[in-house]
């Protein structure tokens, strides 16, 4: 069993700065990749940005720059700092988590924490 905790959402103005955090606890072997995704109303679920066990870092196009990605192997956390933040980034943001055994994938998800930017 494996569970993703989320926190550091919140309201901030247009401009503004904000820091998700994600701990992961459980069942964790072979992480692959950690990483944040957002959904917001009426569109698709889309990646933000992640970060490989060997800190290869892969980010949208649409917050490079501005939002920066990391994590801390020892305490199975990855954050995410949002700068410069515009209301188009407004949307629930969901930690994730993979990991690798025996060749197969396993993908697991925070419940997601709601970011949204007022203009």
């Amino acid at each position: 069993q494996v569970q993703l905790v989320e926190s550091g959402g919140g309201l901030v103005q247009a401009g503004g700065s904000l820091r998700l955090s994600c701990v992961a606890s459980g069942n964790i072997h072979n992480i692959k990749t950690m990483g944040w995704y957002r959904q917001a109303p009426g569109q698709q679920r889309e990646l933000v940005a992640d970060i490989t066990s060997g800190d290869s870092t892969n980010y949208a196009d649409s917050v490079k720059g501005r939002f920066t990605i990391s994590r801390d192997n020892a305490k199975n956390t990855v954050y995410l700092q949002m700068n410069s933040l515009k209301p188009e980034d407004t949307a629930v943001y969901y930690c994730s988590l993979t990991t690798i055994s025996w060749n197969y994938e396993y993908d697991y998800w925070g419940q997601g924490t709601q970011v949204t930017v007022s203009s």
